[in-house]
């Protein structure tokens, strides 16, 4: 059968870190309570010039440079975003337009900190339904742009940046040693639209508003709802947490992190943490951690990956990948 293997990853970061210490200039808060509620200590802002479509793009081309293709290789490109430059036309196709494509097609995802995971399960669906052959698949974002710099429970949480995996069709035995894309799981709840949202939009308020959350409440759902497609996961591939190599979470708040891995049994100790270092990326803080656990050599070939994340809406999902 098919499969959708990982060939290549990169990563981007704009210029300018933050750290907890100059949020104390900008909002009544202290690096010892950002810290002790959420385990970050810096994250990275974007500056003048750079964009979701800038940092995309830089992103893809390292991936690129990993996989050792060019653009031209590559049939789709797909972009996870909650913060796209333009209303319209997709960040994917400003990002194609970057890396010089002419060919193929690109379109971009919304699923918010989910959505490198539902992007993973959509480009996975595509090559193996023969639409694909090799599909960049990018999570990008600018949340320092939607935030309020006076809330102080948001606006410490968030951060800029992009990383990108090259996806390619393998052939597989149909087994669990195969590597590439196992299984996915993907679940939404839009009864829970309100705790986690944007204030505005193009249809409603014709701006672009900013992030608002209710941090107790997300956090009450997260464990729970994190847990179950994981567990979805395991049950469809006949495996177990002790059959992990690694997982590789949405890099949202220590404590959610810890939270789940504790709760799936899953030593931390096979958990990539990158939240200290990039704070909450939305649909990038997956690809980046994935890329800096296998730049690092954490991350190695044939090495049994589980990808989850929960977002606003909201949705959540896992992807069991062998690397």
């Amino acid at each position: 059968m098919i499969r959708s293997v990982v060939r290549g990853h990169g990563a981007a970061l704009p210029k300018r870190v933050m750290t907890n210490k100059e949020l104390e200039g900008v909002v009544e808060t202290s690096d010892e309570w950002i810290v002790q509620r959420t385990g970050i200590r810096q994250r990275y802002i974007a500056g003048e010039g750079e964009t979701t479509a800038s940092l995309g793009a830089q992103a893809a081309r390292a991936a690129l440079d990993n996989a050792g293709l060019t653009p031209d290789d590559i049939d789709l490109v797909l972009v996870a975003t909650s913060t796209p430059d333009n209303t319209f036309p997709a960040t994917a196709v400003d990002i194609q337009r970057r890396l010089g494509m002419t060919h193929g097609y690109a379109f971009d995802m919304q699923a918010v900190c989910s959505g490198f995971v539902y992007a993973m399960a959509t480009a996975d669906l595509y090559i193996r339904g023969g639409m694909a052959k090799r599909v960049l698949v990018i999570g990008a974002e600018t949340f320092s742009r939607i935030l309020d710099w006076k809330d102080r429970t948001t606006c410490v949480l968030f951060g800029d940046g992009a990383g990108a995996l090259v996806l390619e069709a393998q052939e597989g035995k149909g087994t669990i040693s195969d590597r590439g894309i196992l299984t996915a799981h993907l679940r939404s709840d839009g009864t829970h639209k309100d705790k986690l949202y944007v204030d505005g939009g193009p249809s409603s308020t014709g701006t672009v508003g900013h992030l608002r959350m209710e941090g107790r409440e997300v956090f009450k759902h997260a464990v729970g709802m994190i847990t179950d497609v994981i567990e979805a996961a395991f049950a469809a591939t006949g495996t177990t947490a002790e059959d992990l190599d690694w997982l590789v979470p949405h890099q949202a708040n220590r404590r959610i992190i810890d939270g789940s891995a504790k709760k799936l049994g899953i030593p931390l100790e096979k958990v990539v943490v990158t939240v200290d270092l990039h704070g909450n990326t939305s649909a990038a803080s997956i690809p980046l951690a994935l890329s800096v656990a296998a730049s690092d050599g954490r991350i190695k070939k044939g090495d049994l990956v589980m990808l989850e994340a929960m977002g606003g809406g909201f949705t959540w999902g896992a992807l069991l990948v062998r690397w």
